[in-house]
């Protein structure tokens, strides 16, 4: 009897945990059936395509690196650095003066034809000659030193003696050049001018109570630069060294500071040229990497990895744009040919012909010249270049939207959308076009990447983004040759490995989107 009632007992007991599964399963509990929204269902095949997550990952990389690195690195786009070099520069010219030199007097006309007629006077040993039909004197005033005059005038004179000014900044006026040279000519100490009595050295120096104002040299020591002024002391230290033959030599000015120089004669000149060691302040161009700058710098001395940062921008900006003005453009007019069809869709699919024949390569290279003739700004040339190629690039999109929306027309919704009176224009753009949206976001993300390309091409061959501006095809332009390919490796390769990536990165995402989007996916 016991036996019955435990047995009994059990069986009443037994139903009880089913009960309680039963509960906890109900239908009508949300826990029964998990229904996934199809943008959820596609996230999650996309994110089972490993190669996709990848090329997402690369993405966000580039993106960070580009619009993020951008902000926080130190340096801007255009910021060029410099170093300092030691360089031999051309300091002065000297000649040893062998012929006759002129001088007009204060208010003369004295020409070069004057001065051709008096050198053959002189030549000639004669003390007139007639030049158009004017008589003119020719007077020795001293050893290779000749007075010219016309009458009571004096025009000018011919010497071979160079007075130099001792005095920086101070130019010799012709009296006292004049003065200079017939007392120096003649062997004479001193002389007087406009009441003053000057003094001249064995050595050439003329002095004005008891300083030097001039000296006299056969050498004529002219600097390169106009606003550099050549002392006595270093013009007869130089013309010293040279008369002994020497190649290089080293000056200490009036504060003690050394300077070196080095002389090369050249005999088809019958010149020496005077290079000087400078502190030289140049562009730091192909500097190798360095904690300053871990990529080194280009060509303009512009850090390399912050050119590459703000050229990611510009290319991944260009290459968006495009896409929307080629996406728009072809959502526009490939809806409305698949939608109307008959005669709308013939016009357009014949427009669309049309531009692909046209020949888009040559058309941009002569658009880039004519930019290039008219110097375009580079901003506004940037803008041109996106409009052009977005232009250029909408029929492929219009074609695939047609013949989506020509497949999607005929459906029920779409008779139920005319039963209920809705707008034409709203029947294309609400109800068909977002039913084409997986193949617009495919076929956009593919072609961002071949515009990327694209930009990249013509930034190569010097028609694209133009500088200051960087894009990853213009970093790789300043390879123009083999020398610079071959040893600054990190002026291209960077750049080149970014380009690869991204392009390689938005096909790998276009493949997993256009995989998630395919409803007959395998699971």
């Amino acid at each position: 009897m016991s036996d019955k009632t435990n047995l009994n007992g059990r069986l009443h007991e037994a139903p009880a945990p089913e009960s309680n599964e039963t509960s906890q399963y109900s239908l009508n509990d949300d826990r029964r059936v998990k229904v996934l929204s199809p943008g959820a269902m596609v996230t999650k095949r996309f994110l089972r395509n490993r190669i996709a997550v990848v090329g997402l990952a690369i993405l966000t990389f580039m993106f960070l690196f580009s619009f993020v690195g951008g902000l926080i690195t130190p340096y801007a786009e255009d910021q060029q650095f410099y170093r300092v070099e030691y360089q031999n520069k051309e300091y002065a010219g000297v000649v040893r003066n062998e012929e006759f030199r002129f001088a007009a007097a204060d208010g003369q006309k004295f020409d070069s034809v004057l001065q051709a007629q008096t050198l053959l006077a002189i030549q000639k040993n004669t003390p007139k000659f007639t030049y158009r039909n004017e008589r003119y004197m020719l007077s020795r005033e001293g050893e290779d030193f000749y007075r010219v005059a016309q009458g009571p005038n004096t025009l000018g004179i011919a010497y071979k003696d160079i007075v130099s000014s001792s005095v920086e900044g101070q130019a010799i006026p012709y009296k006292l050049q004049f003065e200079i040279l017939k007392a120096y000519t003649n062997g004479d100490a001193s002389f007087s001018l406009d009441g003053e009595d000057y003094a001249i050295d064995e050595d050439g120096g003329v002095f004005l109570g008891g300083e030097e104002v001039a000296f006299i040299s056969r050498y004529v020591v002219q600097p390169v630069q106009n606003d550099v002024f050549l002392s006595r002391a270093f013009q007869e230290e130089l013309v010293t060294e040279l008369e002994d033959g020497a190649d290089s030599f080293i000056f200490t000015d009036i504060d003690g500071e050394e300077h070196s120089y080095s002389v090369k004669y050249r005999p088809d000149l019958k010149r020496w040229t005077v290079m000087q060691a400078t502190e030289t302040r140049i562009y730091d161009t192909y500097a190798a990497p360095s904690r300053a700058h871990w990529l080194g710098t280009d060509r303009n001395g512009m850090d390399m990895l912050t050119r590459l940062m703000y050229g990611g921008r510009v290319s991944l900006i260009i290459g968006f744009i495009v896409e929307i003005i080629a996406t728009v453009l072809g959502i526009i007019l490939g809806g409305l040919a698949g939608y109307f069809g008959k005669w709308v869709d013939n016009l357009i699919m014949r427009i669309v012909d049309i531009f692909y024949c046209i020949p888009s390569m040559p058309i941009i290279i002569i658009l880039g010249a004519a930019m290039d003739a008219l110097r375009v700004d580079p901003q506004i040339r940037m803008l041109y270049l996106m409009l052009i190629l977005g232009f250029l690039g909408w029929p492929s999109m219009a074609r695939l939207i047609r013949g989506q929306i020509l497949s999607l027309r005929e459906q029920e919704f779409m008779t139920a959308t005319e039963a209920c009176g809705i707008r034409v224009s709203r029947r294309i753009f609400r109800h068909l076009v977002p039913n084409v949206i997986p193949q617009i976001i495919v076929s956009v993300t593919m072609g961002i990447g071949g515009t990327i390309l694209t930009e990249a091409t013509l930034s190569f061959l010097g028609l694209g983004v133009k500088f200051p501006f960087a894009s990853w095809g213009n970093i790789i332009n300043d390879v123009n040759n083999t020398f610079v390919l071959t040893t600054y490796w990190f002026i291209w390769i960077p750049a080149g490995l970014l380009l690869l990536l991204t392009v390689l990165a938005f096909n790998l995402v276009g493949d997993g989107l256009r995989d998630a989007f395919d409803p007959k996916m395998k699971r």
